[in-house]
């Protein structure tokens, strides 16, 4: 019997300039399958599937929907062709409710919606496939997981058989993501057709049914599931053998180093974000944080680094490897500096707040050395070559280190530079905030390595990260956050991902460990 295919791409070309971000690729998905689509960073699977959604227009090669030929010059044109892209990043309207999100930009008869029969459509496509969603529900009321619901209800509704799901795992609990699957499986059932872009290997495994490579911008070819190992799937990605083992040896000398007492911050509504938490982060061990997104994981790290304001009765205290104390309450950054204090923090917005955009590798290192000058000129020898070692290292690829701007290299490399500057600062305390982030695995990896290279070093490291699995390898000790609240602190060679997951959605319970 022959598979039908909801989507073929026969010889897709897509150049930027001179960069062939897509070289030729022929590729097909069945209706009623699940395909992974994987490859390092840079290795053209984002710009492949905008060319599906509408965002950029193939230079050479043609698309087939259904078997027949189609020309998608716009996000309306995909959806017209029933193909449904959910972003990682949402786009929904805080204010609205689910199903104003989900009509949102459609007309109805004479220029009005029947919201009755909207909310009727919205529970029957629910009922038909797993979801769970209310349809009068505000989104900013909603969790991670609610909010991706509305995204892949909203494309349902407007007729998509073919979805495209960036990611869709990044921020969801075991449990969530476990609820996604079964999602997924109903709606191959019906006949949808699903790509899934993951670099979660053993997410792949478990949901995909066919599982498709890039590398480089070409297409190396696909193998089915039942077929594939996680180590085989990276050799495939990255063209050699890669180890998929996180080291995590052990360094006897532990000092207390970070000491957080009844840390409460408020945003600027006056909510609390953190509630009354105390922990210890201590030299020669990786702390890892957990918790769903939102609950007060990025307020954590910026209180240490002097970028939120304190709450009376908290209290941040770093001890130095000399053994001096200094009380951190009601310093900035700069004053932070000026103390003597050795942090350096990886935070979660590359270019936001990490890197600038518009600027070279050697430039943005100039940015944490300029104060190594003497009088008004800054020392210019020592960020070059800094420059060329992490290149050099860490394996960045890029044209050139003075003249290339960053935003122009791949996600993967922007991350190496900023966590390689960061390290270069020799700091007794390295904060990282989903340091991994839409990364491929052989960066992550690389990631790894470098953050138990700290922790050897006598390092204090903070790692912020969302996939659980990784969580439980690299860290050795795990702080659980719920609602801004300390839910638990654990040894993380001695829980599953599972308890894990339960204590990223229940409060603090009695008799945790909170050393």
């Amino acid at each position: 019997m022959d598979i039908e295919n909801a989507i073929e791409l026969r010889n897709i070309t897509k150049r930027f300039g001179p960069v062939v971000a897509n070289d030729n690729i022929s590729l097909q998905l069945h209706k009623g399958e699940i395909l992974s689509l994987l490859g390092e960073n840079g290795s053209g699977k984002t710009t492949l599937m905008n060319m599906l959604g509408g965002i950029y227009f193939p230079d050479e090669g043609s698309i087939l929907v259904n078997g027949e030929p189609v020309s998608i010059k716009s996000p309306k044109d995909s959806f017209h062709y029933g193909i449904g892209m959910i972003h990682q990043h949402f786009k929904l309207v805080d204010v609205f409710t689910a199903a104003e999100n989900i009509v949102l930009g459609l007309e109805g008869e004479k220029g009005k919606l029947d919201k009755a029969s909207i909310r009727k459509a919205v529970r029957e496509i629910a009922d038909r496939y797993g979801f769970e969603i209310d349809p009068d529900q505000k989104v900013y009321e909603m969790s991670v997981s609610q909010k991706q619901t509305v995204e892949i209800v909203k494309v349902l509704y407007r007729g998509a058989n073919i979805l495209i799901l960036d990611e869709p795992t990044a921020v969801l609990t075991p449990q969530e993501t476990d609820k996604l699957f079964a999602v997924m499986r109903n709606m191959k059932k019906d006949g949808k057709a699903i790509i899934i872009i993951t670099h979660k290997l053993h997410e792949v495994l478990a949901v995909s049914d066919r599982v498709a490579v890039l590398r480089k911008g070409q297409y190396i070819g696909d193998v089915p599931t039942a077929e594939a190992t996680q180590q085989s799937l990276t050799d495939m990605m990255v063209g050699r053998s890669v180890s998929l083992n996180i080291d995590r040896p052990v360094n006897p000398e532990q000092n207390d180093r970070i000491v957080v007492n009844h840390l409460t911050v408020k945003n600027k509504e006056g909510v609390k974000m953190l509630d009354d938490v105390s922990f210890t982060a201590r030299s020669g061990e990786i702390l890892g944080v957990a918790g769903i997104a939102g609950s007060g994981q990025r307020e954590l790290l910026e209180a240490i680094a002097g970028m939120q304001r304190l709450e009376p009765g908290s209290e941040i205290r770093y001890i130095s490897p000399e053994g001096e104390q200094t009380v951190l309450n009601g310093m900035d950054p700069l004053d932070i500096i000026h103390k003597g204090v050795l942090l350096s923090f990886v935070p979660e917005d590359r270019f936001g707040m990490g890197l600038v955009g518009s600027m070279s590798i050697v430039e943005n290192i100039k940015l944490r050395t300029y104060r190594r000058g003497k009088g008004p000129l800054t020392d210019r020898k020592y960020p070059t070559d800094l420059a060329n070692r992490i290149v050099s290292d860490l394996e960045v690829v890029t044209p050139d280190v003075n003249r290339t701007p960053l935003r122009r290299l791949s996600g993967g490399n922007v991350q190496k530079v900023l966590v390689g500057r960061e390290i270069s600062c020799n700091p007794s305390v390295l904060m990282t905030a989903y340091a991994v982030r839409g990364l491929d695995i052989n960066t992550s990896y690389t990631i790894y390595n470098l953050l138990t290279d700290q922790k050897m070093k006598g390092v204090s490291v903070i790692y912020v990260g969302e996939d659980l699995d990784v969580l439980l390898e690299l860290c050795d000790r795990i702080l659980v956050l719920c609602g801004g609240q300390v839910s638990s602190i654990v040894d993380a060679r001695n829980t599953t991902k599972e308890e894990i997951g339960l204590m990223m959605t229940q409060v603090r319970r009695e008799g945790a460990d909170h050393e």
